[in-house]
């Protein structure tokens, strides 16, 4: 008995619900097509509805030029598509989308419900879509443009709807997407609302206003312009200063052709040109948008368009590295000794006219260096105790104390004689020396503080102490934020957390973005000792911090808090290092604060006991050098 044909033709309805899976993964994936589709219709305001985190609607709303009832029914159909004709037209690409397939998969898995006219006409059209099948179709009265509502995505596939993550996380989702979208569109107004809350409201503008919109005014000082043009690219964007690079949650977006993609080749190239400025394990702000011509480049190798292919892949890596380089060239960006940081104290001008004091000099005017018959008289042997007085009261010091310890030889570059031989320089001349403060245990390693250690503080900001190599320079309040950092993240990953009341409640407004943040984890930090209830508006109110953060700043903590989490995690572990560090932060010491020597040279013991002394959790320099070679060439 021959046996039947088994292979048979799927039906349309099956076709586009497999290719929607490939294509509609999540409510963000609508956004992006949608968006995407508005976009290619020329439209320059565009409105995005969503109503629980795009589970029940996302909504389209453009004033493009919108479509006549055949071409709104045809746009639904799998391989319809006004973008292209021919195979041909591949390699001219300049819209978005090109393969047709978008709204036929959104209409697979999930209700449609569009209204489109276009600006000449009188009257639009109104077409309801159901799984894959039209409803109806009929005349209806619209503005210009297109409103295309998705309801109840993957209703008819409960499997893939109960995949969904929860609220908050899909709507992180939407939010990046839409800050892909907004990003790389500079042009269009953007509006972005979540369950009747306004959330983001974009005006046309520069591509740093928009980032800056987006991302807080904090960024705009730390942005630096990339500019240059050749026969094969022109490049063109902002890069972050190396001191601002982030070790989670870092802006890194690539842009070719007004089209947004990922390339992991020319991200490496970006962080070539940082690997000697920042810290490893710290990654930079990027913004970076590419221009090339069409037929060099295949944009047709992935279902959501993310990744391209490139003709001068590695032409263009080295001019994008070349860019970058002369771009942190002219802003100064290495080679700089002072820190840079928010609490710097201000320099004041010069005035001739002031009374300031000014060095001494003994000369000894008997002298007459061609007097043959003069006898050689040994130089001065200067009172160092008094020059180091000195010059310790003119920054606003007081003298060092004698009570002090060696420093670790490691760090300092050098055995502890050559230190304690400055030590015994400086005491040699003074009969009034204090008493040493009492032992101070500091539980890393060290016995007790003993004989006195150089150092100094300047404006109340950087700790000067001499090394064998040369002069350590230390940043006072990032080497605390170091310190006080591995202590609260040793207590968290214990779980030694309990909450302090406020006595008075604080009410914090963030930025939308930051507000979906904290929606995020709120759960999760209640858990690690906050207290907070969302009050509308991007406005929450703390009741509670964790106690180890007690006495600081409730809506600073917060801020600092929002700037360091990272979206894309769910695991209360990935919670840890941002919390840590934002208690850190609002918990170290001020640049006016002053310390008496017996706590600077604890902090420093502390700092330089720790693994990685050179850096802060989120890669800011505490430790600079100046050689002894580099002394030298001042004073030639």
């Amino acid at each position: 008995m021959t046996q039947t044909d088994i292979i048979k033709l799927l039906p349309d309805s099956v076709a586009n619900q497999i290719a929607a899976g490939e294509v509609i993964q999540r409510p963000a994936s609508v956004v992006k097509e949608l968006v995407e589709n508005s976009i290619d219709a020329g439209a320059t305001s565009v409105e995005i509805i969503i109503r629980d985190a795009g589970r029940t609607l996302v909504q389209v709303v453009d004033n493009g030029k919108g479509m006549s009832p055949t071409d709104a029914r045809m746009a639904f159909e799998r391989h319809a598509t006004s973008k292209i004709a021919a195979a041909d037209d591949l390699n001219s690409l300049r819209t978005m989308g090109f393969r047709g397939e978008a709204l036929a998969s959104i209409a697979a898995v999930a209700q449609i419900d569009m209204r489109s006219m276009r600006p000449g006409d009188s009257v639009g059209t109104r077409l309801i879509i159901a799984d894959s099948k039209v409803e109806s179709q009929e005349a209806a009265a619209c503005a210009p443009g297109t409103n295309l509502m998705v309801k109840n995505i993957f209703a008819y596939l409960p499997a893939r709807r109960k995949f969904l993550k929860k609220d908050s996380v899909e709507f992180s989702h939407i939010v990046h997407e839409f800050e892909r979208l907004a990003l790389v569109n500079t042009g269009v107004d953007f509006t972005l609302i979540h369950n009747d809350v306004t959330l983001h409201q974009l005006h046309r503008s520069s591509l740093k206003q928009r980032i800056t919109a987006l991302f807080g005014k904090s960024l705009d000082h730390q942005l630096i312009p990339v500019e240059t043009e050749s026969s094969i690219v022109r490049i063109s964007g902002f890069v972050t200063l190396p001191q601002y690079a982030r070790k989670r949650g870092a802006h890194q977006y690539f842009f070719v052709n007004g089209r947004n993609m990922r390339h992991p080749y020319f991200h490496k190239a970006v962080l070539n040109c940082y690997s000697e400025l920042s810290s490893s394990d710290t990654q930079p702000c990027y913004f970076i948008n590419l221009e090339v011509e069409p037929e060099r480049i295949d944009v047709n190798i992935h279902p959501q368009k993310h990744e391209i292919k490139f003709e001068d892949e590695q032409a263009i890596w080295q001019i994008l590295c070349a860019a970058i380089k002369e771009a942190l060239g002219k802003a100064n960006a290495s080679g700089a000794i002072d820190f840079d940081s928010d609490d710097a104290p201000d320099i004041p001008f010069f005035d001739p006219d002031s009374s300031g004091l000014q060095p001494g000099a003994d000369v000894d005017t008997s002298y007459n260096p061609f007097e043959v018959s003069r006898p050689y008289t040994p130089p001065v042997d200067h009172d160092w105790q008094k020059l180091y007085e000195g010059f310790c009261g003119r920054v606003g010091d007081t003298a060092p104390d004698a009570g002090g310890s060696r420093l670790v030889a490691s760090r300092l570059g050098g055995n502890a004689d050559s230190v304690e031989t400055v030590c015994s320089r400086l005491n040699s001349s003074t009969d009034d020396v204090p008493p040493p403060p009492p032992e101070v245990d500091l539980g890393l390693g060290f016995d007790t503080l003993a004989t006195a250690t150089p150092m100094f503080t300047l404006h109340n900001r950087v700790i000067v102490t001499p090394t064998k190599s040369g002069l350590m320079l230390v940043d006072r309040h990032r080497a605390h934020v170091r310190v006080l950092y591995e202590k609260f993240s040793r207590q968290l990953g214990e779980g030694d957390v309990q909450s302090q009341q406020l006595l008075f409640p604080e009410a914090v407004e963030l930025s939308p973005t930051g507000s979906v943040a904290l929606q995020t984890f709120s759960q999760e930090l209640c858990e690690l000792g906050f207290d907070m209830a969302y009050l509308g508006d991007n406005t929450w109110n703390i009741t509670a911090v964790p106690s180890m953060a007690a006495g600081t700043d409730a809506g600073e903590l917060l801020m600092r808090l929002v700037e360091q989490l990272d979206l894309s995690g769910e695991a209360r572990e990935s919670l840890l290092m941002p919390v840590a560090i934002s208690m850190a932060r609002a918990a170290a010491v001020k640049a006016d604060t002053v310390w008496s020597h017996a706590e600077t040279e604890s902090l420093l013991y502390e700092l330089l006991a720790l693994p990685t002394p050179d850096f802060t959790p989120d890669g800011l320099t505490i430790i600079r050098t100046i050689t002894n070679q580099q002394l030298d060439n001042m004073f030639e």
